[in-house]
């Protein structure tokens, strides 16, 4: 059917084709069609993540902040002040855009980041903060932009895990790798520099990933049965969305304020946490500890690919994510009672916080747009969450540097911890009950949408 024919974003500029590859997916297995979109989309978003972390693997000593707030923390700041206004851009952009434009918008979006790398390594202090809050700018509707080629598909849960795990892995690997361009044997390259050249190596495999990603043929009619067809959304029904859900969706922008700023936390300071843990000499030391958080939580959510009925697995997020919440506490409390080492704390609680993070990256509205067959895109209700979380990433980092600096980042952390545990079971209830009620009238599966009659 030719209406299923996906154009590769290179038919723009008359570079060629990808049809070939698109028709070859339409009729391929289930199993092969899920296995290449999770490695499209994961190497796609993993990629961009050498154009975002790999600064905040120097630590900038010696260099003068701004006042009484710390040179890395003016950066780290800056780039999430620009990546949160690229999340507010994005509720808007990403859930408007067009299929045929992501793609070239993707490689757009990349190469603004590029240059502005170039601008941090290259102009004076007062510069290098404006560089990088421009880095964040584009960065921040990367996801939003993977995300629409993938839900609404049947398998949805599957390769939106897959995507999920590029974040946790590749933060710990672009680290690794901007320390090994800073190192006598690498690179050897400045601390400024560092993250221009990082950014530089990763162009060729963005531009294929990219490409790839472009070829995945449109969800079927039996995906738009099981999981609803998802569509653009404009302001009235964005407007719609978010009155429909209103309680349960303010207790989720409050939680995820905090769960966003603790994930950053921990990954911004990771450098500095397992320098006061005794690991700081540790080789490959995010890789290590990364490594298991991203396939747990791949296994976890994968699993929740064979929960046909969209009620149970919208509950069944739920739990994943209360789980999560107390594993935190739990490791913390056995970090604090000598039981545990500082390496598989950091694992756990990188667990328990993905186990409730990802979610509302991915699968949690994924399965709220199935469930109540609400019309549009889950990007929407992803973006409106990024757009809150990351504004509390920046005000978790002044708090700490102005209001709690007698305090080592170490300590500050395991007291939020402790916060972030009692907080989120809360607000996830709550916002669960809330859910249930609204959608209480929902029939499931819709009687006007008839599956599939089985082959």
């Amino acid at each position: 059917a030719r209406h299923r024919i996906v154009a590769c974003v290179w038919h723009t500029d008359g570079m060629g084709s990808m049809h070939w590859l698109t028709r070859r997916l339409e009729t391929a297995p289930p199993a092969i069609l899920t296995a290449y979109a999770i490695v499209a989309s994961f190497a796609t978003y993993f990629c961009m993540y050498a154009f975002r972390k790999p600064f905040s693997a120097a630590s900038y000593e010696g260099v003068a902040g701004v006042g009484d707030v710390e040179l890395k923390t003016a950066f780290v700041i800056s780039q999430l002040i620009g990546y949160t206004i690229s999340k507010y851009l994005g509720i808007k952009v990403c859930s408007e855009m067009p299929r045929h434009r992501r793609a070239l918008g993707l490689c757009v979006l990349i190469g603004i980041a590029l240059a502005s790398l170039l601008g941090f390594a290259t102009l004076p202090t007062w510069g290098k903060i404006l560089a990088i809050f421009i880095n964040g700018l584009p960065l921040g509707m990367v996801w939003g932009l993977v995300v629409t080629f993938l839900e609404g598909r049947k398998t949805s849960e599957m390769m939106l895990a897959g995507l999920s795990c590029s974040y946790i892995i590749a933060s710990g690997i672009v680290k690794d790798a901007g320390r090994w361009v800073m190192s006598d044997a690498g690179l050897g390259v400045s601390e400024f520099w560092m993250p221009f050249v990082t950014g530089l190596l990763f162009v060729p495999p963005f531009a294929l990933a990219v490409a790839l990603l472009s070829a995945l043929p449109k969800p079927t009619e039996e995906d738009q049965a099981l999981r609803h067809e998802r569509t653009t959304m404009d302001g009235r029904e964005r407007r719609a969305f978010t009155g429909r859900f209103l309680p349960g969706l303010i207790m989720l922008l409050v939680l995820y304020f905090f769960l966003t700023a603790f994930r950053d936390f921990r990954d911004n300071y990771g450098v500095e946490m397992f320098a006061e843990l005794g690991l700081g000499g540790e080789p490959a030391i995010f890789s290590k500890t990364e490594l298991p958080v991203a396939f747990g939580v791949m296994i976890v959510f994968a699993a929740l690919t064979f929960v046909r009925d969209n009620r149970k697995g919208f509950l069944a997020c739920y739990g994943i994510m209360i789980t999560g919440m107390l594993m935190i506490g739990g490791a913390t409390a056995l970090l604090q009672a000598e039981r545990i080492g500082g390496a598989a704390w950091m694992i756990w609680i990188g667990f328990g916080a993905y186990l409730a993070y990802v979610p509302f990256g991915s699968v949690l509205f994924d399965r709220l747009m199935a469930y109540t067959r609400a019309t549009g895109t889950a990007v929407f209700a992803i973006y409106l969450c990024d757009a809150v979380g990351y504004t509390g990433s920046i005000g978790l980092q002044l708090f700490k540097d102005l209001f709690s600096s007698g305090s080592t980042r170490l300590e500050f952390f395991i007291q939020y911890c402790w916060f972030m545990t009692v907080v989120g079971v809360v607000l996830f209830v709550g916002s669960a009950v809330s859910f249930i009620r609204r959608t209480a009238s929902a029939s499931e599966p819709d009687p006007s949408l008839p599956l599939p009659e089985p082959k």
